[in-house]
């Protein structure tokens, strides 16, 4: 969760202290907001925190086609592997 207070800093701020908001991000796993003109313009985030977003948003589609496969199956919008194969064989010009 980000801390306002500690997490969203301008642009200049982190010029100059970036060491120091790099340790913090290492420590929090948060990212920082930088602002320019007072308005959001970059997050900034470790590299290993950041691994770990790709991760989880990974995860979180390998799920959603699961949950999307099984409506499919519930509704009966499937078909037989053989037929698929066929299928694919004449669309691409494929012989079997």
């Amino acid at each position: 969760m980000i801390n306002l207070s500690r997490d969203i800093q301008s642009l200049s701020t982190f010029k100059r202290n970036t060491n120091q908001l790099i340790i913090q991000m290492k420590e929090t796993g948060n990212p920082v907001v930088l602002t320019v003109n007072g308005k959001a313009e970059l997050v900034v985030q470790d590299a290993e925190s950041y691994q770990k977003l790709l991760d989880a948003v990974e995860h979180l589609e390998t799920i959603i086609g699961i949950k999307k496969g099984l409506e499919d199956i519930t509704k009966g919008e499937t078909q037989f592997l053989n037929e698929f194969i066929e299928e694919m064989q004449q669309k691409h010009g494929i012989s079997g």
